[in-house]
């Protein structure tokens, strides 16, 4: 069996034991989310020994040379050192702007990061506070706002969201691994049709992504679809309206969940060069994509992020 050891502390594990379970069924706390290699909160850095690893490419190849793995992805086959990530040391320090209820589940964080964080529209990030790690999705524009914003979904507990409606003004914060995500805005859709279909918060980063596509001076028709529990949850309403004045070529419409179904329905494709953003909750992603795939919409110009519950 071989042994596993965290600073001064050492015990055996079955052979191919996940790591992120051996750690923590140990009362080594070590945060997650996806459990998928997706969200990047439960890095370790491997001091001596190595794991197998099952997703070797989920981390970039500084990151890997640093000695960094993701826990869940990995198995413990020989002796193995690990460090866990620690916010203090290996964050980069960031202080709250602002925390602002856009709806009654929907708390806009806004975040100043000690230096200049470099990002593209709709990436993750990992924000720790005291011991508590979550991604989010970043809805600010990169070389615009001076802030970094994220847009939480407040409407169940969790560990995350619970502790972020008592942040203030101040506050400091943590910053973790910035992730790429599926969700961009590439120059070369310059002329073709953009659709941004969102659930709840996931129109936070396509908010980002359809500024950054009006920046570029997106020519093609954009059409955004917001879905919510009810009218008060159509959180960015006014803000949507305002740049559908601005811009002729962006429509918007606001979907409660009781009609989804029958708007959906409705999805006319208007061309075959259409590319399609969807965000949000699994079901929510999967009725998207199952209506697009319907009306024509070939599955290379779909581009899906999904939101897990645990928060």
């Amino acid at each position: 069996m071989p042994d596993l050891r965290v600073g001064d502390r050492q015990w055996s594990v079955a052979a191919s034991s996940n790591l992120l379970d051996a750690l923590n069924s140990a009362g080594i706390a070590v945060p997650y989310s996806c459990r998928a290699g997706s969200c990047h909160a439960c890095l370790v850095r491997c001091v001596s020994g190595e794991p197998m690893d099952a997703q070797p490419e989920a981390l970039d190849a500084s990151k890997r040379q640093q000695g960094w793995r993701l826990s869940c992805q990995c198995q413990v086959v020989d002796d193995l050192s690990v460090e866990i990530f620690d916010p203090l040391r290996d964050g980069l320090p960031a202080t709250v702007e602002s925390c602002q209820w856009l709806s009654p589940t929907v708390l806009r964080l806004r975040l100043i990061p000690e230096r200049a964080l470099r990002y593209r529209a709709g990436q993750h990030l990992v924000l720790w506070t005291g011991a508590i790690a979550r991604p989010y999705s970043l809805a600010s524009l990169p070389d615009e706002d001076r802030f970094l914003e994220f847009h939480l979904d407040c409407r169940h507990p969790g560990a995350f969201s619970d502790a972020a409606r008592l942040l203030k003004a101040g506050d400091p914060i943590r910053l973790g691994e910035l992730r790429g995500g599926a969700l961009h805005y590439d120059p070369d859709w310059h002329n073709r049709p953009l659709w941004l279909l969102a659930a709840g918060t996931g129109l936070g980063p396509l908010w980002g992504v359809l500024r950054e596509a009006l920046r570029q001076d997106h020519q093609g028709a954009i059409r955004v679809i917001h879905v919510a529990h009810d009218n008060s949850e159509h959180y960015l309403a006014q803000p949507l309206a305002e740049l559908a004045a601005q811009h002729s070529q962006v429509q918007i419409q606001l979907v409660d969940a009781a009609h989804l179904a029958a708007a959906l329905a409705e999805l006319r494709l208007v061309s075959r060069q259409t590319i399609a953003l969807l965000c949000g909750h699994p079901a929510s992603v999967e009725h998207f994509a199952k209506r697009l795939y319907l009306a024509g919409l070939p599955r290379s110009q779909l581009l899906a992020d999904v939101f897990l519950g645990r928060s």
